[in-house]
């Protein structure tokens, strides 16, 4: 293999700035001469830090910085991409030089293939130079944890756990192609919670509730702590001593905002290009057909302002659009990357997405709801002789092809049209194919909620959300 002999030149710690261009476009040039199609170079810091506390004391601070680049080239459909931390001309001379040998490539000085160059800076972070100076401090932040903990201890009863948790992620980014693509942005996510767990002889209960919200740096002050820890601790109470669920197949009600989990686990990813490419998703040829009953339109995109999904650009240096997934139960779009495209013909979405510069991109959700009906959430519920309403929802497991099963934090049996007794135990099982067509009444109040995402890119931030759903029938597992 050929060396590169690149002239030494360190770029170790960059400012993320137009000041890059040369290099980048020599570097680029250099992956076009050698015979890929298409080259990225991929540029990142980030700044994060982690709170927790437990009780009454802050048992955890966890700072931490990054600072790398990921490399991605392509010929055909064929990719190869390499990450490093070295960012000096040679150290990513070098990670350009094993992407290419990854496809067959050989490094090639001699050849003059045609590149135009990078654009001219397209910087969508020029207003967000001062967010990290204008985020909270720590020792505001301690404060404002230690107050919720304080506040459950005096509104909850029989807690035994105790915790406030606050996370802080600042993301810079550059993003350079042989496309011309030359883009800067700057993103900011906070998120905070509070949990707890309840405990009286044999009765359990275990609570939790996550904020979180994108590019606000002075957000924590919007945190209503005191709201928080009521909803928390009235949730826990209520559970505490509810009776274990029936298993059963029953008619359900799903509440909105985090609700909405369900349908990003189950039918969501389905709708991603990368599950076309690897065979798992039903869905692949069903474009302009009917997978879902319809009253049910559902839609990614990456642009309500503050959500955690929302972007100015994605990882590949695209801005983010509105992306119907399904229009009144059909089929209209799948969510697709720069690969996705290549390689499914669904063109590009702005959802090439990655948790960092050592993940390449990939066809990723946003911020994901079903979108708002005609009923109130009270008719949903009138309609349904005997089910179950799911306020709020717990952790769970999705299979390839969509099978799922979701625990209900929060449960309680309708009986003749109204809410009775809370239950908990419950988890709700079943399949995206079956489920999505007896999605029979959506209500009017589409609420949307913070959460994270893991997947082929890694873990990244995305927005779940619905109204109040009906759902007609679906497997309830219980004792």
């Amino acid at each position: 293999m050929a060396k590169l002999n690149v002239k030494e030149k360190l770029i170790t710690a960059p400012k993320l700035n137009s000041q890059l261009k040369s290099p980048l476009e020599d570097l680029i040039q250099l992956g076009v001469n050698s015979g890929a199609d298409f080259v990225e170079i991929f540029l990142e810091s980030t700044d994060h830090i982690g709170i927790l506390a437990e009780l009454d004391q802050i048992t955890n601070v966890s700072p931490s910085f990054g600072l790398g680049a990921g490399i991605r080239v392509f010929r055909g459909k064929q990719d190869g991409f390499v990450s490093t931390n070295d960012l000096s001309l040679t150290g990513l001379s070098t990670a350009l030089e094993k992407a290419l040998d990854m496809l067959g490539l050989i490094v090639n000085k001699t050849s003059k293939i045609n590149f135009n160059g990078l654009l001219d800076l397209k910087d969508y972070g020029l207003n967000k130079n001062n967010w990290l100076v204008e985020c909270p401090k720590i020792d505001q932040i301690c404060d404002k944890l230690l107050l919720g903990t304080d506040l459950l201890n005096k509104k909850g009863k029989h807690l035994h756990v105790r915790r406030g948790s606050y996370s802080r992620a600042l993301q810079e980014v550059l993003i350079a192609s042989s496309d011309g693509t030359f883009t800067r942005d700057i993103r900011l996510h906070q998120s905070t919670g509070l949990n707890v767990l309840s405990s009286d002889g044999e009765h359990r209960s275990s609570i939790g509730r996550r904020y979180g919200s994108s590019s606000y740096p002075k957000d924590l002050d919007n945190w209503n702590t005191e709201s928080a820890a009521n909803e928390v601790c009235e949730s826990a109470a209520t559970m505490l001593y509810a009776n274990y669920v029936e298993a059963g197949q029953l008619p359900v009600v799903l509440a909105n905002k985090f609700g909405g989990v369900i349908f990003h686990e189950a039918c969501g990813h389905l709708l991603e290009t990368t599950q076309i490419e690897r065979g798992t998703t039903p869905f692949s040829n069903k474009i302009d057909e009917q997978i879902a009953n319809e009253v049910v339109t559902a839609i990614d995109e990456g642009y309500t302002e503050h959500a955690f999904g929302s972007l100015s650009i994605d990882d590949e240096g695209m801005e983010p659009q509105k992306t119907v997934l399904i229009r009144n139960g059909i089929l209209k779009s799948f969510i697709s990357d720069r690969a996705g495209e290549l390689r499914t013909g669904h063109k590009r979405t702005g959802s090439g997405r990655r948790q960092s510069y050592g993940y390449a991109a990939a066809s990723r959700m946003r911020n994901t709801y079903i979108a708002p009906g005609k009923y109130a959430p009270e008719e949903l519920i009138a309609s349904i002789e005997d089910g179950l309403y799911c306020k709020s929802m717990g952790g769970g497991s999705v299979g390839p092809t969509g099978q799922f099963n979701f625990s209900v934090e929060e449960g309680y049996l309708i009986k003749n049209g109204k809410l009775t007794n809370p239950v908990k135990g419950a988890t709700l099982i079943g399949e995206a194919k079956e489920i999505m067509p007896r999605i029979s009444m959506c209500a009017n109040d589409l609420d949307l909620a913070a959460g994270y995402c893991g997947s082929i890119s890694g873990n990244i931030n995305v927005t779940v959300g619905q109204p109040h759903i009906k759902v007609d029938s679906i497997t309830i597992g219980g004792r």
